[in-house]
């Protein structure tokens, strides 16, 4: 699933392929912004790890968890 994370005085936003799930995604999201956690990390679907400070976060959007249609057909 896509992932778009906003990050504080930085121009751009920061887009990886997750494998973890929406809900997963939502728990980390929640425990960086009460506090309980300092960063706010996930893994991309390489195995990639991406850590933000939890103080910087300006958004984050989950996109929807749908498989890649592959070709130029659209069926």
């Amino acid at each position: 699933m896509e992932v778009k994370i906003g990050v504080q005085n930085a121009p751009r936003e920061i887009v990886i392929e997750s494998s973890q799930t929406a809900d997963e995604v939502q728990s980390a999201v929640a425990k960086a912004l009460e506090g309980s956690e300092k960063i706010f990390a996930l893994s991309d679907e390489h195995g990639r790890r991406i850590i933000v400070p939890a103080e910087r976060l300006a958004y984050v959007e989950i996109g929807e968890s749908a498989a890649r249609k592959v070709g130029f057909g659209t069926a």
